[in-house]
């Protein structure tokens, strides 16, 4: 049940801009207004090809977009067919039309929201975090305290990479991980894939005796779609209930409509979500595993 005092975050990821569609892209814009929230969460990919034209139009969408706003790059931010800007300034447009923070923190009396930037020059689609970006990270989770409901926003899922042969990739995402649900995160929210995923790590892995939320955006514009329309997530918080509901595009009728809604409940172990899921994999067999399906756009 949602209570009228919970928090309400908008979670969109892998707008594309420069491969949008523009009357999905108004429709996001009205309904995302009207649920009013009190974060507007963007895990990454806001262009299709990080060039400056798009970039433009996505600071536009930001601009007709409620604040507070905490976004962070994705892949597609960085140019993939300009090798110089791509190893010498491969956030060059970003800093310069969305925002030069690549460590945003949002502070509110009920939750703390930190951005990761996870984009690298020297892979296509898949991503990492530097050390001294996860220590900022714990940081400002561990200065929140305990009362505060704590939130991860990243571009790349906190799962392994697809490419098997990067094993130290696999390890430092496990790592990370374990890291961050150390300092005691409870909400991952994240894109890239396309695909729409709500869950709790406990369903996915086994992590230092703690289970935190995992929300996976889909597409919110783009057309760039993977067996799924467009869609995005609306979290409804408070510190014991986490409630998640997935608005998916229909094309019939040319509106949003909540899709699925999860809820999970706090306990001594972390978050449980209220209808059962698959059993877990122990996060240290899973760098030995076989690699997930690959797209097949080179960056993802």
């Amino acid at each position: 049940m949602i209570a009228e005092n919970m928090r309400r975050i908008i979670h969109l990821s892998d707008v594309h801009f420069g491969r949008t569609d523009p009357g999905v892209v108004a429709a996001v814009l009205a309904l995302v207004r009207r649920l009013d929230p009190h974060l507007v969460a963007i895990s990454g990919d806001l262009t299709q090809r990080a060039r400056a034209w798009q970039f433009r139009e996505a600071r536009a969408f930001l601009d007709a977009l409620p604040c507070p706003q905490l976004v962070v790059p994705g892949n597609h931010d960085v140019p993939l067919y300009n090798v110089a800007r791509r190893f010498l300034d491969p956030l060059g447009n970003y800093r310069r039309y969305i925002t030069a923070n690549l460590r945003p923190v949002h502070t509110d009396p009920e939750f703390v929201a930190v951005g990761l930037n996870t984009t690298r020059s020297f892979t296509v689609k898949d991503g990492t975090i530097r050390p001294p970006d996860l220590r900022h990270a714990r940081e400002a989770l561990n200065h929140a305290g305990e009362e505060a409901l704590k939130i991860v926003v990243a571009h790349h899922p906190f799962e392994y990479p697809e490419d098997a042969s990067t094993r130290w990739q696999k390890a430092a995402v496990i790592r990370a991980l374990e890291s961050l649900a150390g300092a005691g995160a409870d909400v991952f929210l994240t894109g890239h894939l396309h695909l729409g995923y709500t869950g709790h790590t406990a369903a996915r892995y086994r992590i230092a005796g703690r289970t935190a939320v995992i929300v996976e955006a889909g597409t919110a514009t783009s057309t760039r779609q993977r067996g799924e329309t467009n869609s995005f997530n609306l979290l409804h918080i408070e510190r014991s209930t986490i409630v998640v509901e997935r608005w998916q595009w229909q094309q019939t009728s040319s509106e949003f409509i909540v899709a699925d809604t999860q809820t999970f409940d706090r306990s001594t172990g972390g978050w449980s979500g209220r209808a059962p899921e698959p059993p877990p994999v122990d996060v240290r067999n899973a760098i030995r595993e076989s690699p997930k399906t690959q797209a097949t756009d080179p960056s993802g």
